[in-house]
């Protein structure tokens, strides 16, 4: 990776951005007054190469670490699928568990959207002195945060299961879902901490980092797995209680190495433990971002789970159904988020630098490669979607029996994946130009999308397939074309196919999500086209 030493000694990642003037109030009243093929002309000894070049040296470090994370996630819902004699039931478990879990971590991910926007500005300007300062107070932040969260979301774990729940699941699976949340919680700050310093780092454009114990984090995740959930080496066999505390581990392991990373005095962030005091000026900056931030994460948490309890509403099969299918279109997420990680990162420094002619020139070159990996991935859900369903349902025969509650699963999730492919295109932009957005501090805009889509149209479209017009009630067995396609999808025996019922309410779930990633991504572009995040002030 490029580098450069500062005017302290220290290693930097170096772009072009360092390499060109500081940007003028002029400048930005001339940008603003350009057409928009002007704009897109690149300032005189800049080229498209040199551009590309820095979006990729900020985005394959991130690429890799975020999809070798969702491929972990993956083994791990794949690996508590094949516990013997749990059928469908420790998939739902952990699916119960996966918004309030997310609803817990919405303040550190609020906090850290507003540090990493805050110091890619001060990185932009070159102020060394105040991205430490910023580091230490979003770590202090980070610190206060989570004891709280770690109390209250250990001892509200079970009603928030049974809320989950909506009366179709089975108590057992409850059980295990409130164990798995309970053990997740009091292992909160191995979370926050390794988060938060990720957050900052990708900040000042460094990803690598990030990438590294993530990635070892993620191994000793998989390999944990294999000891606790099945009870290896010695250890007990945990199921779904296993999983979790694999995860937490591993989450320890990424804490302590992101800790090193940031007090090693070679590197360009420094924490200083001895300088911990609270700057109301910065964390006034982070909330300012930040806190729009928050409010967008609430909307999407209360969004996803009023929308997960219609699904839950549905059964443990179509539950788990879509949770598969939810956790490998998370793989296509990551792509998205790692472009978005590099539009963040370099609008937020070329705004620093007052250069908002070089943050769109990066934005459109971070959405036009993400939309390259988007239509190669469609292609691949197209094709072998229902096979990687498959692959999380373990043996589909028991004594030479066909389950067939896994058969509905993989049979319904092949045609759910059809859905995963075709958005992924739509998705990729979306992702992509919201991070640079984020990147300018835009998260008031970024909200009210969010309000709109995740709050209002999902839920209510949802609702209307699969209550009012009562498609959850529907179940039939598919017609000959339909059962072909699902056999040749899903690589199961003809047979099987047409043994099974599919449920209609998931498909019309599935309608819903499209419905708002199509809504969402159109907002995101208007509000991106409009210009007016270039002239937002931290």
């Amino acid at each position: 990776m490029a580098a450069q030493q500062t005017a302290a000694g220290k290693k930097m990642v170096k772009t072009y951005l360092d390499d060109i003037e500081m940007g003028t109030a002029e400048l930005q009243e001339a940008e603003a007054r350009k057409t928009k093929k002007e704009r897109r002309q690149l300032p005189p000894g800049a080229s498209s190469m040199t551009l590309y070049k820095d979006v990729i040296r900020i985005a394959w470090p991130s690429l890799i670490e975020l999809t070798l994370t969702s491929l972990v996630s993956m083994v791990d819902m794949m690996m508590v699928g094949s516990i013997p004699g749990t059928g469908t039931a420790a998939v739902s478990a952990v699916s119960l568990a996966t918004q309030p879990r997310f609803l817990f971590q919405m303040l550190i991910m609020a906090l850290n959207t507003g540090l990493t926007a805050v110091i890619a500005r001060a990185r932009g300007a070159g102020d060394h002195d105040e991205v430490n300062e910023i580091l230490r107070q979003g770590m202090l932040l980070a610190l206060i945060i989570s004891l709280p969260i770690t109390i209250a979301g250990y001892f509200t774990s079970e009603p928030l299961i049974r809320f989950m729940a909506a009366g179709g699941i089975r108590e057992t699976t409850i059980a295990d879902s409130t164990v798995y949340l309970q053990i997740q919680m009091l292992g909160f700050i191995t979370m926050s901490i390794p988060s938060t310093v990720t957050a900052a780092l990708r900040g000042t454009g460094n990803s690598r980092i990030p990438m590294v114990y993530n990635i070892v984090a993620n191994l000793v995740n998989v390999f944990l797995n294999w000891v606790f959930i099945y009870g290896n080496l010695g250890a007990p066999a945990m199921g779904v209680a296993g999983a979790s505390l694999a995860t937490v581990i591993g989450q320890g392991v990424a804490t302590v190495m992101a800790l090193y990373s940031v007090t090693n005095r070679r590197a360009y962030m420094h924490l200083s433990f001895r300088r911990f005091k609270i700057n109301a000026r910065i964390l006034g900056q982070i909330a300012g971002v930040g806190g729009p931030a928050l409010v967008e994460q609430v909307i999407m948490r209360i969004g996803m789970i009023i929308f997960t309890r219609i699904v839950t509403g549905l059964g443990e099969v179509n539950l788990t159904t879509h949770q598969v299918c939810m956790n490998i279109q998370s793989l296509s997420f990551m792509t998205g988020q790692a472009f978005a990680v590099s539009s963040t990162t370099l609008v937020g420094q070329s705004l620093g630098k007052v250069r908002p002619d070089m943050a769109e020139h990066y934005s459109r070159r971070c959405r036009r490669l993400g939309l390259y990996v988007a239509i190669f991935l469609m292609l691949v859900f197209a094709v072998f979607g229902g096979q990687v369903v498959k692959l999380y349902n373990g043996n589909l025969y028991v004594n030479g029996v066909v389950d067939m509650e896994k058969a509905q699963v993989v049979v319904l999730g092949s045609f759910i994946m059809l859905f995963v492919a075709v958005l992924q295109p739509i998705q990729s932009s979306q992702f992509i130009l919201a991070g640079a957005l984020r990147g300018a501090g835009d998260t008031r805009s970024t909200a009210l999308i969010t309000l709109i889509t995740m709050l209002i149209v999902r839920p209510i479209i949802g609702y209307l397939f699969v209550q009012w017009i009562g498609w959850g009630e529907i179940n039939f067995a598919l017609p000959e074309w339909a059962a072909r396609a699902a056999s040749f999808l899903a690589g199961i025996d003809r047979e099987v196919v047409g043994s099974v019922q599919v449920n209609m309410g998931l498909i019309g779930a599935w309608i819903a999500v499209a419905a708002d990633q199509c809504l969402r991504s159109l907002l995101v572009l208007l509000r991106y086209n409009s210009g007016k995040w270039k002239q937002i002030k931290i």
